[in-house]
């Protein structure tokens, strides 16, 4: 199928054919025809399948007519919900340009930044808002934003959104928009919770899933590094300089691990920089912008602020920390091999990690490969059996027989623990 085949506006067929768009991905080619259909849809597609166009490109085909010249006064006509800064602001790029040879004019709006140039633009009229939930609901309770007139709702990233506590949020806005509207839903994931979201607010919604969350690019190769907990950060400077990686994408498991990679990266000379949940909006915007410039090699992420990262040829993903969520592995490593390039995928497995490995072996239906001969393998203690304890009798005898000493007892074993604590805390010392 062609996009000329989905009975599209000349003005979209033109905006697609600029940006080189000649056939729809799968997404796109099963959800286009339902929503101008006018019917419900959820969605379950992961990030890099081409979701934005799938709803996107709809909607603007059936608010042109409806908008009509420049002058037209107007009004909230398609809503989107989205979890992150980021991420609305991706999807009102994608809006302004297939939307760029039609009189729609589309406004992002978020948190985390003064609201007056924002109110300015609502006044001055929007056919399309992009949203995160809380501006939103505080625009709206401020008697900014009229939602009486829309016709399409769109919320984006839903799995995300209920991770991130934004449910009732979201609850909240459903109950200010009109009843005859259009509920499109997308999901990366569909847990429970969202399945019951969308059955509570959808009309007869039609389903559309692909890319199997199990499935993982052809073109990625995923290589598999066994290290110690406290050797992730040497291995990861190792790769970097040995390797020569550039443009690499790293992911923790949390904000605090975050920043002390990037602190630690750069004490060695390695610029990087931290986006996550507690940092500024504007703080996030401008280490992204950075390293979409590739002034900062390196970006780590938690996987909710890395939600909506839209990177092209991205070459390299590293997984710091495994997630425990096996599906989140499958979306984290997508980010790389897009487009028909191929990338790699690098992951550290320490021990308290080997269940989240097999989870996602499990999931992915391969192993991944191995690397051996890495500078910080697991110590012998590590290294023992899972459920087997390292066995310091034999050591400490071993120790005793060559000094010719009987094992300590009492007050007389006092120096040698002062002296093991001493060891012990040289032994502990953090790399950076």
């Amino acid at each position: 199928m062609k996009f000329e085949d989905l009975n599209l506006i000349r003005n979209i067929q033109q905006a697609l054919s600029e940006q080189g768009y000649e056939a729809p991905t799968p997404i796109q080619e099963q959800a286009i025809p339902i929503i101008l259909d006018g019917k419900d849809l959820v969605g379950c597609a992961q990030t890099g399948t081409g979701k934005t166009a799938a709803f996107a490109i709809p909607i603007i085909n059936n608010l042109h007519r409806i908008v009509g010249s420049a002058t037209k006064v107007k009004y909230i006509r398609a809503l989107v919900i989205t979890p992150t800064r980021e991420l609305a602001l991706q999807i009102g790029e994608s809006f302004d340009t297939y939307g760029k040879y039609t009189n729609i004019r589309t406004l992002t709006i978020f948190g985390g930044v003064n609201q007056t140039s924002q109110v300015d633009q609502l006044k001055k009229g929007v056919d399309v808002l992009v949203a995160t939930p809380g501006r939103l609901l505080d625009l709206h309770k401020q008697g900014f934003i009229n939602l009486d007139h829309m016709h399409h709702l769109v919320l984006d990233e839903a799995d995300q959104m209920l991770d991130m506590g934004f449910i009732h949020d979201v609850k909240k806005i459903v109950k200010l928009t009109p009843d005859n509207r259009q509920t499109l839903l997308f999901s990366a994931t569909m847990p429970l919770p969202i399945r019951e979201l969308a059955d509570s607010f959808l009309t007869k919604p039609e389903y559309v899933s692909v890319t199997p969350v199990s499935s993982t690019a052809e073109r990625v190769k995923q290589h598999l590094y066994h290290v110690d907990k406290g050797d992730k950060r040497k291995l990861l400077y190792h790769l970097i300089r040995n390797e020569s990686l550039n443009n690499v994408l790293v992911f923790t498991r949390t904000k605090h691990g975050a920043d002390n990679v990037v602190k630690a990266l750069k004490k060695n000379g390695v610029e990087s920089g931290a986006i996550h949940g507690d940092k500024s909006q504007n703080s996030r915007q401008r280490v992204l912008d950075a390293f979409k410039n590739k002034e900062i090699p390196v970006l780590v992420a938690t996987d909710i602020a890395a939600r909506g990262i839209d990177i092209e040829s991205l070459p390299y993903v590293i997984n710091f920390d495994l997630p425990n969520i096996p599906e989140t592995y499958v979306h984290r490593i997508g980010r790389t091999g897009r487009a028909g390039n191929s990338g790699l995928a690098i992951s550290f497995c320490g021990k308290d990690e080997l269940p989240y490995l097999k989870d996602i072996e499990k999931l992915i239906k391969m192993k991944l490969k191995v690397i051996d001969g890495h500078p910080y393998p697991y110590s012998e203690e590590t290294a023992k059996p899972e459920g087997q304890k390292p066995d310091f009798r034999n050591k400490n005898k071993s120790n005793n027989q060559r000094n010719g000493k009987s094992k300590p007892t009492g007050n007389n074993s006092g120096g040698n623990n002062s002296r093991k604590s001493e060891a012990s805390k040289k032994n502990k010392k953090r790399w950076y």
